[in-house]
């Protein structure tokens, strides 16, 4: 699963940084009212945040790249932001308990065991991963949760214009039918050979295009969690051992709808439990009360599911449908009722087994992986090439001997077996030969270790070496003209009455019919060129354009269009409206944002933020 991080991402336009651009304290990089951003916390903010979105790429992202994308003005203004919205915090006094903060994170998914239970030592192996510990997460918790607390104040419920989402919905879910005819080589009749002196004037206009790109030979050495896995055998001893310590995680704990009603005092408390046992229901009770059910009902939960531990430890101890003695809570006394009880059931080892042995092989693959990679990362730091490395740790390092920025071998032909979810290429090809480079991680654990050992520029092909292509290329021009011009000319036809089915006859068609075309859902082998414009033609007319490929034409007449029913509380509807909705309330929370950044007063250093980013500001 996917742990994101406490960070409000406010989609919209970074303010007019440059305009406040100026120095001040020394060593703050920004000052957002009475709040100074230092150094050191944009330097590790701005760091974590590369490394970050560096894994989501898949390679890593240098400091000129990341100067060149203008890395640096975005995430100071995200910084900015985040600052911004926690000071407006701090003025209106928000707060948010520590037990509120412990119910998010037990309930997060990321980090629960298999059967749905909150998994401490998962908890900390994954925010460790990502760079923190248990009081500078929490710390991110809250100020999350106080920031989403003030976003929604700010956004409230927006309505989505009904006008809006009916064009919305048009666009996506409004269906055409065609009639089309493909106008393609076998339309175009017989092309003849062309003389060498026209070859080579075809060469001469176009060499740039026939130019060998540069290619790099690239040494790999692929270190795969998940294949070393593959090869580890768990004994039924080493699973079994691991099930009888942790059984709790192959348990299913008791479940029981609790009913609870608050008292302001523990008089009242006595009181109405002398009257239940009298007699009196708790039902009846919470309705003299005027309780509703949502007052009253806590629902089916575990034992670890109600924060308070005085009123759990009573909840568990009652019997079906028996009520409790009055039990002060932290939040006042206590009349509890239990209305089911959903027992609590333990997974057998044998129902177990399988799952906990990928489970070991996974943990002892890693730990492998990470000792051969500090083992491989020593080599490196010695001095030995990858192939050196990779024969002293009975690894298999992979040679490419040539491989371009697109993925292509000297042959053209695409390189295959390379790792997936890292950008190889890219890497490779920011590389100096020889140069020892930090590995990509690969998303499902290991590493990829890269290292460029020869490269070839970019040069001319000779008239000679093209040949071949250059015949081919200059028969597709010749096919991609006459099809032009057949196509063109049945177009003509039908707008001078002709039905297409006859003018594609005469130039040797045939027309099929293709219905329920939607914009985003290309099918009916309707390539993606085509189908934009059959959703800019008007109905009924003759319409020539693209098709899959550049010697093939689509004529097309649009027959019936079907305009969408809208259902805002359903389907494609519901989704339209929620989308337009996270829009505006985003440029809500964005405006709220800037009028914020405006009444503090924000100034930023440019000479610290150039400090951290190692150069000038673009």
């Amino acid at each position: 699963m996917t742990l994101v991080m406490g960070m409000l991402v406010v989609s919209f336009a970074i303010w007019g940084i440059g305009d406040i651009f100026r120095g001040f304290g020394r060593n703050a990089v920004a000052q957002i009212g009475s709040t100074e951003i230092s150094i050191e916390q944009f330097r590790n903010y701005y760091n974590d945040r590369l490394t970050q979105l560096g894994r989501r790429l898949g390679r890593p992202i240098t400091p000129d790249q990341a100067r060149a994308l203008g890395f640096e003005r975005q995430l100071l203004g995200q910084f900015v932001a985040e600052t911004t919205l926690d000071e407006r915090a701090r003025d209106l006094r928000l707060g948010i308990a520590d037990a509120e903060i412990s119910r998010r994170i037990t309930s997060d998914p990321a980090f629960q065991n298999l059967t749905g239970q909150f998994d401490r030592q998962r908890f900390e192996q994954m925010i460790r991963q990502a760079g923190y510990n248990e009081n500078s997460y929490i710390r991110e918790q809250r100020q999350l949760t106080l920031r989403r607390q003030i976003a929604l104040a700010v956004s409230g419920e927006v309505i989505v214009p009904q006008v809006a989402l009916m064009a919305f919905d048009r666009f996506q879910n409004e269906k055409r039918n065609i009639d089309v005819a493909l106008i393609g080589p076998s339309q175009a009749g017989d092309i003849p050979e062309p003389t060498p002196e026209a070859l080579a004037k075809y060469f001469d206009e176009r060499k740039a295009s026939f130019r060998v790109p540069e290619q790099r030979q690239v040494t790999l050495l692929i270190l795969s969690a998940d294949e070393q896995a593959r090869w580890s055998v768990i004994s039924d001893a080493d699973a079994r051992d691991y099930y009888e310590k942790n059984k709790a995680e192959f348990s299913t704990p008791e479940k029981r709808q609790v009913g609870q009603i608050v008292f302001p005092n523990a008089e009242e408390a006595r009181a109405a439990q002398e009257r239940i046992a009298k007699g009196l229901s708790f039902d009846d009770l919470a309705k003299e009360r005027n309780l509703s059910d949502a007052d009253v009902d806590l629902g089916a939960v575990t034992k670890s599911q109600i924060i308070d531990p005085a009123i759990a430890d009573a909840a568990f101890a009652l019997k079906e449908g028996e009520v409790s003695a009055p039990v002060q809570g932290r939040f006042g006394n206590v009349l509890l009722q239990v209305k089911s009880i959903e027992a609590g059931s333990q997974q057998a080892y044998e129902q177990a087994a399988d799952a906990i042995k990928r489970r070991i092989a996974d943990q002892r693959a890693r730990a492998e992986t990470n000792a051969l990679r500090d083992k491989i990362e020593d080599e490196r730091a010695g001095g030995s090439s990858l192939a050196e490395t990779a024969k002293k740790n009975n690894l298999v390092a992979r040679t490419i001997p040539a491989i371009d920025r697109s993925g292509r071998d000297a042959a053209g032909a695409p390189v295959g077996n390379l790792p997936a979810g890292v950008d190889i290429v890219s890497a490779a090809f920011n590389a100096s030969v020889n140069a020892e480079t930090d590995p990509l991680q690969l998303p499902s654990g290991g590493y990829v270790w890269y290292e460029v050992t020869g490269i070839s520029p970019s040069r001319e092909r000779t008239f000679d070496e093209s040949k071949e292509q250059v015949a081919a290329r200059w028969r597709d021009d010749e096919v991609a003209a006459r099809v032009k011009k057949i196509a063109d000319d049945v177009v003509a036809k039908t707008k001078a009455g002709t039905p297409l089915a006859q003018a594609a006859a005469d130039a040797k068609a045939q027309v099929q019919t293709v219905r329920d075309l939607q914009r985003n859902k290309p099918g009916q082998n309707v390539p993606p060129a085509t189908l934009d414009a059959i959703f800019r033609a008007p109905k009924g007319v003759a319409v020539d354009a693209e098709s899959a490929r550049p010697t093939e034409r689509a004529v097309f007449v649009v027959t019936d269009i079907t305009e969408p029913k809208l259902d805002a509380a359903s389907g494609d509807g519901k989704e339209i409206a929620d989308t337009l909705r996270r829009g505006y309330t985003e440029d809500l929370i964005g405006e709220y944002v800037a009028r914020l950044e405006t009444e503090y007063g924000v100034s930023i250093n440019q000479q610290a933020l150039n400090q951290v980013v190692g150069g000038a500001a673009n």
